[in-house]
């Protein structure tokens, strides 16, 4: 049996794995559903180390000139053979007890990763051949092979598809003994996860869609064989796709080929509910609504999960990272008072939750716009008070 985490808690355990010196330097293998972005955590650990900077620098990392980030050398198992990881026959012949012997040379890839510090990402090593693996659990373990030491400053991260979900994929399985070379993760990403990444990342009017409609982000079933089937990748892609045709910016874009164009990535019931959305999406209601113009009888007809998707999105737009003045706080608190107390709460935690003085003068003067509206009684009310 195995404890599946969110990519939040996995990014939590990572600076204990990858600080201090190589005798404690271990390699983190992620077992997880194709899509979810197990590659992703090897990219952003190269282009955004987060964790302590100070403590990679006594491995060599490069942090220094404010340079904090790393190549990334990407090898899959799946398309390796023996000879791609011990290397070709060198010309020159070496001398062993006064005889002449032959000499492996590596390839550039390894050659780098012994050389200076790099992210090692070594890709879909279930559904390598037996050889291939067998080197691979070397370079996790030892972090050496064929005579070719990894460089001290090297962080090595692998990735499968096995795990609790092995049965859907044509992979092998893991022994325990190759298992033990690895600190082995079962990620399942919250979609608080995805939503949090795609920041930036996607189209706000799919980052919409995403936050209104949780189920269509993956598929978690079991999958019929030739069904196309959403995915984190697959939207992300998708998102790119429709930018560069301005297709979710144009008012007058053809609907019907929005939906061929999605039906591609995402599959049948998710280009459905995505072309409808996108078909309906002026009259939702929008931030500005509230906050600018405090329409906030637009919400009437708001159930729970509408609140918090709207609150979801003025997080994600960054609302509360700067200050809130008058008439936006006057409006947010005439919304505070209309929602129901869950939704309440959730709207106050996540106007005061950065911790730092923006967030403490946003979370002041929202208190003192309570009072000039006379509803500080039904705040303390919520909070658990008399």
């Amino acid at each position: 049996m195995s404890v599946a985490i969110t990519f939040a808690n996995l990014f939590s355990m990572i600076p204990a794995l990858l600080s201090g010196d190589e005798s404690n330097l271990y390699s983190v293998l992620i077992r997880g559903r194709h899509g979810i972005g197990k590659s992703w955590i090897a990219y952003l650990s190269a282009s955004n180390l987060t964790w302590d900077i100070e403590a990679l620098k006594t491995r060599a990392i490069r942090a220094g000139a404010g340079e904090t980030s790393l190549p990334v050398i990407e090898q899959r198992a799946s398309q390796m053979t023996e000879g791609d990881l011990l290397g070709l026959p060198s010309p020159e012949m070496v001398r062993v007890n006064g005889q002449l012997a032959a000499n492996l040379r590596p390839f550039a890839w390894l050659i780098k990763a012994c050389t200076e510090p790099v992210v090692l990402f070594l890709d879909e090593i279930d559904r390598g051949t037996t050889e291939v693996r067998q080197g691979f659990f070397q370079l996790g373990d030892s972090r050496q092979i064929n005579g070719w030491k990894l460089h001290p400053g090297t962080v090595v991260f692998g990735a499968v598809n096995g795990g609790v979900h092995a049965a859907q994929y044509q992979v092998a399985d893991m022994d325990p003994a190759e298992l033990d070379r690895w600190v082995t993760f079962d990620v399942e990403p919250s979609v608080e996860d995805w939503l949090n990444w795609a920041k930036g990342e996607v189209h706000p009017i799919l980052w919409d869609f995403i936050n209104q409609n949780h189920d269509h982000l993956e598929h978690k079933g079991e999958f019929e064989p030739g069904t196309v089937y959403p995915s984190r990748r697959s939207w992300h892609r998708l998102s790119n796709t429709l930018a560069k045709v301005n297709m979710l910016d144009d008012e007058q874009a053809n609907l019907g080929l929005l939906f061929n164009l999605s039906h591609g990535f995402v599959g049948f019931e998710a280009a459905v509910c995505f072309r409808d959305f996108v078909e309906n999406f002026e009259r939702q209601v929008t931030i500005e609504d509230i906050l600018d113009d405090g329409k906030i009888e637009k919400t009437k007809d708001f159930g729970l999960v509408d609140h918090v998707a709207l609150i979801e999105k003025m997080d994600a737009r960054d609302i509360f990272s700067a200050k809130i003045k008058d008439p936006r706080m006057i409006n947010l608190v005439a919304y505070f008072d209309a929602l129901p107390a869950e939704a309440r709460m959730k709207l106050f935690t996540t106007l005061t939750k950065d911790n730092n003085q923006i967030s403490a003068d946003n979370g002041s003067a929202f208190h003192k716009e309570l009072a000039k509206q006379g509803k500080v009684g039904a705040f303390i009310k919520l909070l658990g008070g008399k």
